[in-house]
């Protein structure tokens, strides 16, 4: 017996020296009221009272104040006593008043008699656990709310066999159901019958679940029965240890998008088969017009052979007119309309279109006025599709314009812009046809309209051409039957005193300064060389350094925009070799450069030499500052 003793004491005390020395776990001891009487390391760790301030004192004093006041540490008590035992968790005071999330378990300590001599109470800080819990969970709320409030995609889980388990507002708002309408019906409640008959659905789960993903577009139903295009996209979903929880369904109604694009196919059809059209047209009207030239050559014909043979030729020039101008609409929709704006005598231009329309307008005898400057007037334009701007403008006014009408052609120059007007006091324009005036193949009134001839193509060409220049047209009338004037403005105008058609001429000069552009990106080059023109100069493009040598010998630029990062001839080097050329210290250059102020700190650009610098991509503000201050 006195050996049993021993060795019961022996393992009590090996039983208390590892409890005390537990750093992880609070293990304390209560009395059946509650008052702590042992205190292990980790209870000191953990709640940060050491075992003098705290054993004698009742465990109360863990648990937040709104816990005493529900008496919650007594009930604990009265359920492990019930019960053997109870855990729990909660929220726990530490000394300095800090909280912290517990894992509590509270066992009834009896004796062999079976009578409560106390509790045993272990505690485990899971405050790391927690709040881990909660970002989590914050995470998955955030989600949610993100995935609920997202109104373009319908986006919803299915299990595994598809039967829908979520459903967020843009489901609802693509496919007309509630939640409470589709939540653990099958999807292929979505497909059309036949495609149901046809096994889509559930073929399209084992795609997913073979491929990792599907993506595809096709029909779907909506709740009131009507169908859309709808691009889907469908992923599986795995748990941790590999099972298979379901789907995840993206779908976006397409329908908008499938009738854009079916338009734009139909429309770039129209376009091919118009200019199609427009050439097999000009196969017979080569012949006509040459049968209408040898009767044109026959000696004293007779009046009928005369009246008809000038009919036939007024009829044919319309024609070839209607066909001129389907293959323009045809090459402008297809963007193969190119301009190559020079400077030229807008004058000469002028002729021209007058030339061209003065026999419709004297058939009507139209009175024609011309009200332009004295002086000579440039500008930087296209000649030939300048002139069929205003013949195109001309014409307009001549189909309605009344017989015995006016006609008015007005030019000026405003601060280096041409401004051009075609007045009439024909027709008019309605409120309503003057928004879509410009528009292909408008007719305008339908009334006007039903009453010429003509595919509704000049003004549509017309204004497309002036903004080509960089310009711009309107239209604007006081009503119908109170005449209309159509205005355009372009850049790139001047007036020079004198006679003469020498656009080299010291009169032209501020416009013939010639300017060279040197840049290995072809397309930096040109697009700058081109506003370059528009604004008014003579530009010449080189793509290396060697070409922009031979370039300035031949032309003799007044100015030069160099890009200073090219390989083999860097702008600097290119500069220097210009410097050196005969008149070359007078060149005003400028440098071209894709470095910033922060790049320049650490690739350290060389721009001795330059007159200038312009930072990519060229800001046509900029631009027009730099050559105001140079005084180019």
């Amino acid at each position: 017996m006195a050996h049993q003793k021993k060795a019961d004491e022996f393992n009590a005390d090996r039983f208390r020296l590892l409890v005390e020395a537990v750093q992880d776990y609070g293990i304390f001891m209560l009395d059946e009221n509650g008052i702590v009487m042992s205190w292990n390391a980790g209870a000191a760790r953990l709640k940060g009272y050491t075992a003098e301030e705290i054993i004698g004192r009742h465990f109360s004093i863990f648990y937040p104040e709104p816990a005493k006041q529900k008496m919650w540490p007594d009930h604990e008590l009265q359920l492990a006593t019930e019960h053997g035992t109870y855990e729990e968790e909660g929220w726990r005071v530490r000394k300095d008043g800090s909280m912290f999330w517990a894992n509590v378990v509270i066992t009834a300590l009896r004796d062999p008699q079976g009578q409560l001599t106390g509790f045993g109470k272990v505690t485990r800080d899971l405050t790391e656990r927690r709040l881990q819990e909660e970002a989590l969970r914050q995470s998955e709320e955030r989600f949610r709310l993100l995935i609920e409030g997202v109104r373009d995609y319908a986006i919803y889980m299915l299990d595994p066999m598809g039967r829908i388990q979520s459903w967020n507002s843009g489901a609802e708002l693509i496919k007309g159901y509630k939640a409470a309408e589709v939540l653990g019906r099958h999807y292929s409640m979505f497909f059309r019958s036949e495609d149901v008959a046809q096994g889509l659905p559930g073929q399209e789960l084992r795609d997913c679940l073979q491929r990792g993903r599907t993506e595809e577009e096709g029909w779907r139903v909506r709740k009131d029965g009507s169908t859309f295009w709808a691009n889907i996209v469908m992923v599986p979903m795995w748990s941790a240890d590999g099972s298979h929880l379901g789907f995840a369904k993206v779908t976006r109604d397409m329908t908008e998008s499938r009738r854009l694009s079916h338009l734009e196919h139909s429309s770039r059809q129209m376009n091919e088969f118009i200019a199609m059209l427009a050439h097999e047209l000009r196969n017979p009207l080569a012949p006509i017009r040459n049968a209408v030239s040898i009767l044109q050559l026959e000696q004293a014909p007779s009046t009928t052979v005369r009246t008809s043979r000038d009919m036939i030729d007024r009829q044919l020039s319309h024609l070839t007119r209607l066909v001129d101008d389907l293959l323009d609409a045809g090459r402008l929709t297809s963007g193969k309309i190119r301009i190559k704006p020079e400077l030229i005598s807008f004058n000469r231009v002028v002729s021209r279109a007058i030339e061209a329309t003065r026999p419709a307008m004297d058939a009507r005898s139209h009175q024609f006025k011309l009200d332009v400057p004295a002086e000579d007037l440039w500008v930087n334009a296209d000649e030939t599709r300048l002139a069929q701007v205003l013949q195109n403008l001309l014409s307009n006014a001549t189909k309605f314009t009344p017989v015995g009408g006016v006609i008015t052609l007005s030019a000026r120059v405003e601060a280096g812009r041409l401004h051009v007007d075609v007045a009439d006091n024909g027709e008019g324009i309605s409120p309503l046809a003057l928004e879509s005036i410009f528009e292909l193949f408008s007719q305008g009134d339908g009334l006007a309209a039903s009453r010429q001839s003509g595919l509704g193509i000049g003004l549509s060409l017309a204004r497309s051409l002036v903004e080509m220049h960089g310009g711009s047209i309107s239209a604007k009338s006081p009503g119908t039957g109170r005449g209309s004037v159509f205005s355009f403005e372009l850049p790139g105008a001047v007036l020079k005193t004198g006679g003469g058609d020498d656009a080299n001429s010291d009169a032209g000069a501020t416009l013939a300064v010639r300017m060279l552009v040197v840049d290995d990106n072809r397309d930096a080059a040109d697009s700058l060389a081109e506003i370059l023109r528009l604004l008014g100069y003579r530009v010449s493009t080189a793509y290396d350094g060697r070409t922009a040598l031979e370039s300035a010998l031949r032309e003799k630029p007044r100015a030069v925009f160099l890009d200073i990062g090219m390989p083999d001839m860097d702008g600097p080097a290119v500069l220097r070799a210009l410097r050196a050329l005969p008149g070359g210290s007078s060149i005003y250059a400028a440098a071209v450069t894709g470095y910033g102020s922060e790049d320049e700190r650490t690739h350290r650009p060389d721009f001795a030499g330059f007159d200038a610098r312009l930072l990519k991509p060229v800001a046509l503000e900029d631009l027009q500052k730099l050559l105001a201050a140079a005084k180019l």
